[in-house]
């Protein structure tokens, strides 16, 4: 396997790990270059066990043991090992989850092909925070949720961060960039869907007393921090949903009222599978 150890940081080869802290420099860097990045070496394993391909890694020797079995799954893939303080100087942060790896970015789906085999959908509007996001996907993955379709505007699934908080659920979770918002919205209720918004607006039906789980096929419509939703996007909607509060409580995080909606609208068939497997 291609090992190569470094001694400069500025070998050209390292060009996808350079300044991997300038938010606005790798937004608009990785998808147009078709990479993104995975740090640790957990969720490097989730990528690759997604069917995603590494274009190079780059670790401390320290964790060449744990990796050896990956590397040598990729023989002419190179994998550049440097000191830590040099890994530092190349990415711009402290390297301390085993390692990172360039990614092939993996084709767009359909949002057709995504909807066809789905009952459980999140659309998610205009959410920019990666920390959020990665938080729903984690919740998505572990809650049921068989696709997250996303506003043009909203943050990058695929960005370090929201790929880091979600423990590589993105990798799990299909998921669509839509291409016209909110005019999309209609191309999901013509798929069957009823679009249910989280919202705090005159007219919601408390969460608790929404029959979710007899949906046949149920959207999750989820606004953006602090904002929420759209106008143009509740209008998309059949029906608002709000989670009562207690204590003087206004509202939840999002990444957090997505978790519970996602499990009080869970499809039954579903959550009897889990009932049995922990049986």
């Amino acid at each position: 396997m291609p090992v190569i150890d470094l001694d400069t940081v500025d070998d050209h080869r390292l060009g996808d790990y350079r300044n991997l802290t300038d938010v606005q420099l790798r937004l608009a860097r990785e998808p147009a270059e078709g990479l993104y990045i995975a740090e640790s070496s957990k969720v490097l394993r989730r990528a690759l066990d997604a069917g995603h391909t590494p274009r190079s890694f780059l670790l401390a020797p320290k964790w060449l043991p744990d990796l050896e079995d990956v590397l040598a799954r990729f023989p002419t893939v190179p994998a550049f090992v440097a000191p830590e303080s040099t890994l530092e100087a190349i990415t711009g942060f402290h390297l301390h989850r085993g390692a990172l790896a360039a990614m092939h970015r993996p084709a767009p789906l359909p949002l057709e092909d995504v909807l066809a085999g789905a009952r459980r959908v999140a659309v998610i509007e205009d959410m920019v925070d990666h920390t959020n996001l990665g938080a729903v996907f984690r919740s998505a993955a572990a809650l049921g949720i068989d696709a997250v379709l996303l506003s043009p505007r909203s943050a990058d699934p695929l960005y370090r961060r929201a790929v880091r908080v979600s423990m590589g659920s993105v990798f799990q979770v299909p998921w669509v960039r839509l291409g016209s918002w909110p005019a999309d919205l209609a191309t999901v209720r013509d798929a069957g869907f009823t679009v249910a918004a989280l919202a705090l607006v005159p007219g919601a039906v408390a969460l608790g007393t929404f029959p979710g789980r007899e949906q046949e096929r149920l959207a999750l419509l989820l606004g953006t921090e602090g904002d929420g939703l759209s106008d143009a996007a509740l209008a998309g909607a059949d029906v608002a949903l709000t989670i009562p509060m207690h204590g003087g409580v206004d509202s939840l995080n999002v990444a957090a009222a997505a978790a519970v909606a996602f499990w009080e609208c869970r499809y039954e068939d579903a959550a009897a599978a889990v009932v049995d497997a922990v049986v």
